[in-house]
Formats: structure tokens, C-alpha cells, sequence
């Protein structure tokens, strides 16, 4: 019964660690994150752009995590940066993920149709741990 006890707990350590190792060994899932401060700041371009986004950016393949939204403005500490409008928020599976959606024809058609209406775009881009 001991020896039985204890090759259940050996094999069981033995496929946490392999479980463990395989996690481990796959790429971390990647964030990026754009903020866009527009030429016009008005309600309708904000409204406008938040669309192309919803249209263009969400639903390719290895993104686990889609959300666009307009700056909180009740936030104004001075650590709360105030000089963007809309802000995009996606989460990939991957780099290889990340890096086949900005080559996507629908991505690259969001880029067409809305440029015209940014005065400037950042991106943060960053590699998430566990």
C-alpha cells in the first residue's frame, strides 16, 4: 500500500513538472496597446474612430483579449497622461499572433480609413508573465 502511495505521488510530481515545463516553454501572450490622440477631438471623431476599431481590429485569430474605449476623463492626477482620446487594448496568444495582424488586409484598411484623423499614435507594446 506504501509503494503504491508512493508511485502515485512520483507520477503525479512527474506530470505537474511536465505540465509546469510546457507552460513555461510557450511564448508569453503579448500586449498591445495603442493610444491615439486625434486631430479633432470632438465626441463624433472619437465615436467615429471607436467604430474602425470595432469593424477592423477585433475578432483575428490569437487575439484573447479585445476592448477599445475613450480616456476616462474624471481621471486628472498628475500621473494620469491626458493627451490621448481613444485607446486600444488587445492581448494576443503570441508575438507570431501579434505579428500576423498587423499584416492582416483588415487591419491595414482600419490603418487607410482612419489615419487621416490621428495627430499622433503610441504604442506600447510588452511581453505579459504569468
Amino acid at each position: 500500500m506504501i509503494r503504491r502511495m508512493m508511485l502515485l505521488m512520483v507520477l503525479t510530481l512527474s506530470a505537474n513538472t511536465m505540465a509546469w515545463t510546457q507552460v513555461k516553454a510557450e511564448e508569453p501572450a503579448l500586449a498591445h496597446m495603442v493610444f491615439f490622440t486625434l486631430k479633432d477631438r470632438t465626441p463624433a471623431t472619437r465615436d467615429a474612430l471607436l467604430a474602425g476599431c470595432k469593424k477592423y481590429l477585433n475578432g483575428h485569430d490569437g487575439i484573447v483579449y479585445f476592448s477599445a474605449g475613450i480616456r476616462a476623463e474624471e481621471f486628472k492626477r498628475d500621473v494620469n497622461d491626458l493627451d490621448y482620446d481613444v485607446a486600444l487594448h488587445i492581448v494576443f496568444k503570441n508575438k507570431a499572433a501579434h505579428d500576423k495582424y498587423q499584416d492582416a488586409p483588415r487591419h491595414q484598411k482600419f490603418i487607410d480609413e482612419n489615419k487621416a484623423l490621428w495627430a499622433k499614435v503610441r504604442v506600447f507594446d510588452s511581453n505579459l508573465s504569468d
